[in-house]
């Protein structure tokens, strides 16, 4: 659970830092207010991605003990990459407006590559959880489960 915790106050300085980042950058470079720019929403993606996720899987972790599965730790990790190479993809590629340059397909095929990622992390998720939930039934059923003389 404190791995859980560390990494939801990890996604909330970044998120906070890059939504710093987004207003600061976009003003010092003289950016037309209004115009998109992924930067603009990379720090929601840290935040709802990124924070609000580790404390949800926090508050399943409490209740299910998702880390009893072998796939918990793969979710954890695979998640993690897939969430912070998604969102460098869209700070990199929202600098890159701001300064009136052309992005790449090598920054949308990586981002592609980060959602890809991110994905593979929830199904691992709820390939634990559904473990978890099993585990918990089981153990709900034997403990209710008439005892024999």
């Amino acid at each position: 659970m404190n791995r859980l915790f560390t990494a939801a106050v990890v996604y909330l300085v970044l998120g906070l830092g890059a939504g710093l980042y987004y207003r600061e950058f976009t003003k010092a470079n003289d950016f037309v207010e209004g115009t998109y720019t992924q930067l603009s929403v990379a720090h929601t993606h840290l935040l709802a991605l990124g924070l609000l996720v580790m404390l949800i899987v926090l508050a399943l972790e409490k209740v299910f003990t998702l880390s009893a599965s072998p796939l918990f730790g793969w979710f954890f990790w695979v998640y993690n990459a897939g969430v912070l190479l998604t969102s460098a993809m869209m700070v990199w590629h929202g600098s890159l407006t701001v300064l009136g340059q052309e992005s790449n397909a090598a920054i949308a095929g990586i981002a592609g590559l980060g959602h890809i990622i991110v994905t593979a992390g929830f199904i691992l998720l709820m390939l634990a959880l559904r473990k978890g939930i099993t585990a918990s039934k089981r153990a709900d059923a034997a403990a209710s489960a008439p005892v024999a003389n």
